[in-house]
Order: structure tokens, then sequence, then C-alpha cells
């Protein structure tokens, strides 16, 4: 597949990442043309649009990190809302689609709505990205002041808190040692199916591991 980018036409071969420069009128424009379509991504950053075509690696990773916050979550029997796909938006300054996010100490927030104000409504408490492509930058995320970021980057998740004007890499507020768990649920996503690896957290988290 060739890499089109018309008025007319976008076509990117999957695995793509393409940056140009942009204004935030071009952002809306393309964001317009494409439509609901999930693919490809597009970001903007203040003069810059970013494209972005995942791999089904980029999907199915994403899948699982957010059954397995869904899993823990029910777990800590724990109220939360989710959204994906979902684009939030700062007008003029930026635009960015995350994976996944969700609504767990502000789920009050968004119960019901239909459009989210990012410029008066609380950010989500979590997002989720996957990088397989070298597309994420968790600064991005900074304008919106998310308190927590998942990034899963070379198979290792990584948790973003942020501090102050600044996110750092520590442990999750919510679910400690997630890192081992996210781990070992890819491995079992990997090696067999992603059901089993939600079984396998399940039954950890029962206390008694289910045959795979």
């Amino acid at each position: 597949m060739r890499t089109v980018i018309t008025p007319e036409s976008i076509e990117l071969p999957p695995g793509t990442v393409v940056r140009m420069l942009g204004s935030w009128q071009d952002y809306q424009a393309l964001s317009e043309q494409l439509g609901d379509r999930c693919s490809p991504r597009i970001k903007y950053r203040r003069g810059e649009i970013l494209l972005m075509t995942p791999l089904p690696e980029h999907g199915r990773d994403a899948s699982l990190l957010g059954l397995i916050v869904i899993a823990l979550l029910d777990y800590l029997n724990r109220i939360y809302d989710s959204f994906t796909p979902i684009t939030m938006s700062l007008p003029e300054f930026s635009g960015i689609e995350p994976d996944f996010c969700f609504y767990i100490e502000n789920w009050k927030a968004v119960v019901g709505k239909k459009r989210i104000n990012w410029e008066f409504d609380p950010p989500p408490d979590l997002v989720i990205e996957v990088d397989v492509t070298s597309y994420t930058d968790i600064n991005d995320y900074l304008p919106y002041k998310v308190p927590e970021i998942w990034l899963l980057k070379n198979r290792q998740l990584l948790v973003y808190r942020l501090q102050g004007e600044n996110y750092v890499i520590t442990e999750s507020s919510y679910f400690p040692n997630v890192s081992e768990i996210v781990r070992q649920c890819l491995q079992i996503g990997t090696e067999q199916t992603i059901s089993q690896a939600i079984r396998w957290l399940r039954g950890f988290l029962r206390g008694s591991e289910p045959a795979l």
C-alpha cells in the first residue's frame, strides 16, 4: 500500500508514522475527513500534525491492558467509567487519541455525558497508551493534567504519574506491582489468548490460579 494524504483520501500502510507541519485548522479538516475511522490515528501539537496506522500488535495489547484494568477495578469493587476510542482536544493547542482512558476518582463528572469539555471537565484518572512505532510522547498529556498514564513500550509497562508540572516513572496509585501482573498477562496472551490471560488474572486475584 502506498502512502497517500490528499484532501480526498488518507491511506497509510500499517505501522506508518507521518509527521507534517500543520495548523489547528488543518488538524480539524483531517479529523473531519477521517470521521469515525479508527485508523489512522491523528495527533496535534502546536504547529505539527502526526498520523499513525496501528499494527495488529498495537490493538491486541491495548485491548489486553484495558481488560486488565477492568479486572483489577472489578476486584477492588471500584466504580468507574471508561472510553475507547476517544479524542481529547484543547482548541488551537492540542489534540490526542489515547488507546483507553478510565475515570475512577472522577466518574461522577462524566456519567451520561455525550461530550466532554476538556477545558472545564476533569481529565481521565488513568490513560493507557501502547507504543509500537515511537508515536507516543508522555508530555502530550501535560496540558490535560492526566494524573496517571500507563505506557506499554518494548513489552514493558511504564507507569507515569504527574508530580507538579512533570511526569515521573513510579508505581501505580491504584494497583501496586501492576507491572509484574501486566508482564505475566502479556506472556500468556502472546503464547495463548487474551481470554486465557484474563482468566489467569481473575484466578490470581481470587488466590487460586486456574489451569490454562
